[in-house]
């Protein structure tokens, strides 16, 4: 009797974890483009993004999570669990007949997208895809069944900059359609995912997962002029009082090491109040356009989030997101304007960039932009917001009403290869050996589930990781809080960014043991991977008489 009591129990005990625990997500994944690590207000920014500040505040964000520094080798490495190198997009999406450097993703490589499908979900894409920009390469051959969006870059944001960025077009599916006059492209893109996730739920085709790319806020500063007016007087005190501001943000937030300094301002950058008046004009107008691109991605994120409410799949929904990079200070001081119209910067056939000053604000309180591997180019934010899978557990088993989550801070690093074992580990899905006929290269990255949980870590995974990078010549490697780094014409430095997050005091004289050890590593990692040295890479383009100008 006793042995039938204890089996009944045992049942009731394991009917009432499955009650308890939430069913598979549906999953969005979601990716601003240029973004800097504090532009949203989360993260010390002043641009109002209270849609994604609620995500926030009712979930976990990270502190030191990274990307691997530009748009291509981020997207290749999101959708892979692997480094760039290794999934064939070492760089940009130019073929340079090297089997790290192919411009697409290779046979070698698994999309988060084809995992997910064969474990029954509806796999769903809108947004730039830029990991394969020829027929055959786009996201329906790489296990999405649905797909909107431009296969071949960004840079525009309404129908009138087509006219400039000729080589941009967009696809339904496999069909190319034409961009709707008078639409602005976050919110058309915003369209295509509430459509696509309603035809999903009502069709009950299972759960879904959308992996939503966006376009914005990488130049050119195009924006909805509602949006800008939000912003045209907010950036006439200058960069300098908003970079002080944030950093003064992030410390009371305790996105920060106690004792972390704001980096100087960068030195090709002038003083703000030292510029004419109509000098500070212009430039503050650039930063209201670049931010205005911010807040309507953010009020986006608030349609997305009622339409998943009127469909009742919010609560069930794990919402992740993320940057490509840190933001571009590409134009250097002042940014580029290459528009020949006349056009006033910020509406459609402008053509112009925020410039490095306000692209070392978006970074506070980081050195460095988008490209270099130093924190300003390879640090971004990340926020994971899931009501019924991230709930605190009651002494009962219960689970509460209360997210456990709700606002925590996650310190321990991660990289964008360790999106697609989490997301993997949440679906229930698991990472095959082969693709076709093809042998998969072994995932690089490691699930952050359990720490999304509140859980311990598991199978070692609390010792000190190794993260590498390599782009265009830039490289570093962190091991647990010492981080190597290089730019393409300098010599490799040495932080303890547990001390110094913002990279101000090079250790390397005073370490030079530690330093050599993790350039080997790193030479190790570059060898196994195909890393090609940049000079040498060139001069194959020079004799190619080609190379890949698409950023």
């Amino acid at each position: 009797m006793r042995r039938i009591i204890g089996i009944v129990a045992a049942f009731v005990l394991m009917a009432a974890e499955a009650a308890a625990a939430p069913s598979r997500p549906n999953i969005v994944l979601m990716m601003a483009d240029d973004m800097g690590w504090s532009d949203l207000g989360c993260y010390g920014g002043e641009i109002e993004t209270p849609h994604l500040d609620c995500l926030a505040r009712q979930g976990v964000r990270f502190t030191q999570f990274y990307n691997a520094a530009r748009c291509c080798p981020t997207r290749a490495a999101l959708l892979t669990g692997l480094y760039p190198h290794q999934a064939g997009v070492g760089h940009m999406t130019g073929d340079d007949g090297l089997e790290g450097y192919r411009g697409y993703l290779n046979d070698r490589c698994i999309t988060v997208a084809e995992s997910l499908k064969e474990a029954g979900y509806a796999t769903l894409m809108v947004g730039k895809w830029h990991v394969g920009s020829q027929p055959g390469r786009w996201p329906l051959n790489r296990g999405f069944q649905h797909y909107w969006g431009t296969p071949s870059g960004g840079g525009v944001y309404f129908r009138e900059a087509l006219e400039r960025r000729k080589e941009v077009f967009f696809v339904a599916d496999e069909q190319r359609v034409e961009f709707p006059e008078g639409r602005y492209v976050t919110d058309l893109f915003t369209d295509q995912a509430i459509a696509m996730i309603s035809s999903t739920v009502k069709a009950g085709q299972g759960p879904f997962f959308l992996y939503f790319a966006h376009i914005a806020p990488h130049w050119p500063l195009q924006a909805k002029p509602v949006d800008i007016e939000k912003y045209e007087s907010r950036y006439n005190v200058g960069w300098d009082e908003v970079r002080r501001c944030r950093f003064e943000r992030q410390m009371a937030m305790g996105l920060l090491p106690p004792g972390t300094r704001l980096s100087p301002r960068d030195k090709q950058a002038e003083p703000w109040d030292s510029l004419s008046a109509d000098r500070r004009r212009e430039l503050a107008h650039r930063m209201a356009v670049y931010a205005a691109q911010i807040d309507c991605i953010d009020q986006n994120v608030g349609r997305l989030v009622s339409a998943l409410k009127e469909v009742g799949q919010f609560e069930n929904t794990a919402f992740v997101f993320l940057s490509d990079n840190g933001c571009s200070a590409e134009g250097g001081p002042g940014g580029f304007n290459r528009d020949q119209t006349g056009a006033p910067i910020g509406t459609g056939r402008s053509y112009a960039s925020a410039g490095l000053e306000w692209a070392n604000a978006s970074n506070t309180p980081f050195r460095r932009y988008k490209m270099s591997t130093h924190e300003g180019g390879i640090a971004t934010p990340l926020i994971v917001h899931w009501p019924a899978g991230l709930a605190a557990e009651t002494q009962t088993g219960q689970r509460a009403a209360t997210p456990a989550a709700a606002g925590r801070l996650i310190h321990t690093p991660g990289h964008v290869v360790d999106v697609l074992p989490t997301l993997l580990e949440l679906a229930g899905a698991t990472y095959p050996e082969r693709r076709g006929q093809e042998a998969v290269t072994p995932c690089q990255g490691r699930s952050l589930a359990p720490m999304l949980a509140g859980r311990p870590a598991a199978d070692g995974a609390d010792l000190p990781r190794s993260f590498y990078w390599e782009h265009e010549g830039n490289k570093a490697v962190r091991r647990g809080d010492w981080k190597a780094v290089a730019s393409a014409s300098g010599t490799w430095e040495l932080y303890r960014l547990d001390r110094d997050r913002t990279e101000l005091v090079n250790l390397a004289d005073e370490n030079p043991k530690q330093l050599s050890e993790l350039v080997a590593q790193w030479q190790q990692w570059a060898e196994q991977c195909g890393v090609v040295e940049w000079r040498k890479l060139q001069q194959l383009r020079r004799r190619k008489q080609g190379g890949d100008t698409d950023r």
